[in-house]
C-alpha cells in the first residue's frame, strides 16, 4: 500500500516551486490517492497537471496499482487548514460554532488562536426614530469553530 507520507515527499518540491500547500491527502483501499492543493495566489487547471505529473513520475504502476486524483478544495468545503483562513481574509464567511450558532460576516484577520469576523446588524437606539447600524467585530478562537465556509455571493 502506497504510504501518504511517501506521496508527500514526492510532491514536496512542487509544493515549494509553486508555493502551495496540501488541504487533504488521503490514500483509499484500492490505493486511490486524493490530493487536495491550494494557493494563496489560486490552483489552476495546469498545477493539477503538474502536481499529478510528480505523482506519476515517481510512482510504478508495475509495481502497485493506483488510483490518482488531484484538485483543488473548492470553494463549497469548509476550510480545513489555516492557510485557507489567510486567503480568505477580506471575503464574506459563514462560521458554525461548536457550542451552537452562526457568525456571519468579513474576515478581517487570523490570529494564533482563532480568528476576527466582521459583521453588521441594525438596532435601534433610544431616542432615534430609525434603526441604526452596529458594526461589531468578533475573536472567534479554533477551539470553537465546528467548520468555516466562504459566503459565495454573485451580488458585487
Amino acid at each position: 500500500m502506497i504510504k501518504a507520507a511517501h506521496v508527500q515527499e514526492l510532491i514536496a518540491d512542487k509544493l515549494l516551486e509553486k508555493d502551495c500547500f496540501v488541504v487533504e491527502l488521503e490514500i483509499a483501499t484500492g490505493n486511490k490517492i486524493s490530493l487536495e492543493i491550494d494557493s494563496l495566489n489560486g490552483f489552476t487547471i495546469q498545477d493539477c497537471v503538474d502536481f499529478s505529473k510528480a505523482v506519476d513520475n515517481s510512482l510504478d504502476r508495475e509495481i502497485e496499482d493506483y488510483e490518482l486524483h488531484v484538485s483543488s478544495p473548492g470553494i463549497n468545503k469548509p476550510f480545513r487548514v489555516n492557510q485557507q483562513y489567510l486567503k480568505n481574509i477580506g471575503r464574506e464567511v459563514k462560521v458554525t460554532l461548536k457550542e451552537g450558532g452562526k457568525v456571519e460576516g468579513e474576515l478581517k484577520a487570523v490570529e494564533e488562536e482563532g480568528i476576527i469576523v466582521e459583521y453588521s446588524y441594525k438596532e435601534r437606539i433610544e431616542g432615534r426614530k430609525k434603526k441604526q447600524v452596529i458594526v461589531k467585530e468578533e475573536k472567534i478562537k479554533f477551539d470553537n469553530i465546528k467548520e468555516t465556509t466562504l459566503i459565495i455571493s454573485f451580488n458585487k
